[in-house]
């Protein structure tokens, strides 16, 4: 399913790294900014919890091929995913458009989270 404007996902968008660990094409659009800040985050809060994917998915009532793709930069989650996600996590996940922002300018966020 095409994506609003008809972005693509954002491991489409690299131009240099592995996933996560990237720097994003210069024409990447803001979508592709908040997949990867998204896909960090959550991989950063797994690891820290000690979170398979299986059991994030289990918790959280989602497909475990969908945390996959989601932390894979292969899928942009859809406001139920995410919003599961976050719940399971006790966790906010979606950037918010400040951090999108700094990101998609090459800026650090002014705060980390």
């Amino acid at each position: 399913m095409p994506r609003s404007n008809n972005d693509k996902y954002p491991l489409f968008y690299v131009a240099d790294g592995t996933w996560p660990e990237v720097i994003l094409a210069a024409d990447a659009p803001l979508s592709a900014h908040c997949g990867l800040l998204l896909a960090r985050d959550l991989n950063r809060m797994m690891r820290s919890r000690g979170l398979s994917l299986r059991s994030l998915a289990e918790t959280a009532c989602v497909a475990h091929s969908t945390v996959a793709r989601v932390l894979n930069g292969d899928v942009l989650p859809d406001i139920g995913t995410l919003t599961r996600l976050e719940d399971a996590l006790d966790f906010q996940l979606w950037p918010g458009p400040s951090a999108v922002r700094a990101a998609a300018s090459g800026r650090a966020p002014l705060h980390k989270r």
